[in-house]
């Protein structure tokens, strides 16, 4: 059972650095805050999820050097985190595909049990 439980988070895991990093590919200059209240995640979990990408070297982080307000970055996925990027993509596109698959033949069973 704890298999099953460590392997649905890393799910959740990695469905979570794939939103990030799919918004962070057009809105990479908004704060974290904004970020947060887009994805629909709490700041503090932005903020973790954040500093993972940039540990495993999925983004880089940069202040704006001449901006009073310190607290806006821009994101920047780094090649490593666009290739991460893609491969997220085609997995979650795999996944979206086997769950169509799977519920289009329960309805075509239960269409089937029907007409009987």
């Amino acid at each position: 059972m704890n298999d099953i439980v460590q392997n649905m988070n890393t799910k959740k895991n990695l469905n979570d650095e794939f939103e990030i990093l799919r918004k962070l590919k057009f809105k990479n200059n908004h704060s974290q805050r904004k970020l947060a209240k887009d994805l629909g995640f709490s700041l503090g979990k932005l903020n973790y999820c954040i500093k993972s990408l940039r540990e495993k070297g999925l983004i880089k982080i940069k202040n704006f050097e001449k901006n009073k307000n310190k607290l806006n970055y821009i994101y920047i996925l780094t090649p490593k985190g666009i290739a991460e990027k893609t491969a997220l993509t085609i997995n979650f596109m795999k996944r979206k595909i086997k769950e169509y698959d799977e519920l289009k033949r329960e309805l075509d069973r239960e269409q089937n049990q029907r007409k009987k």
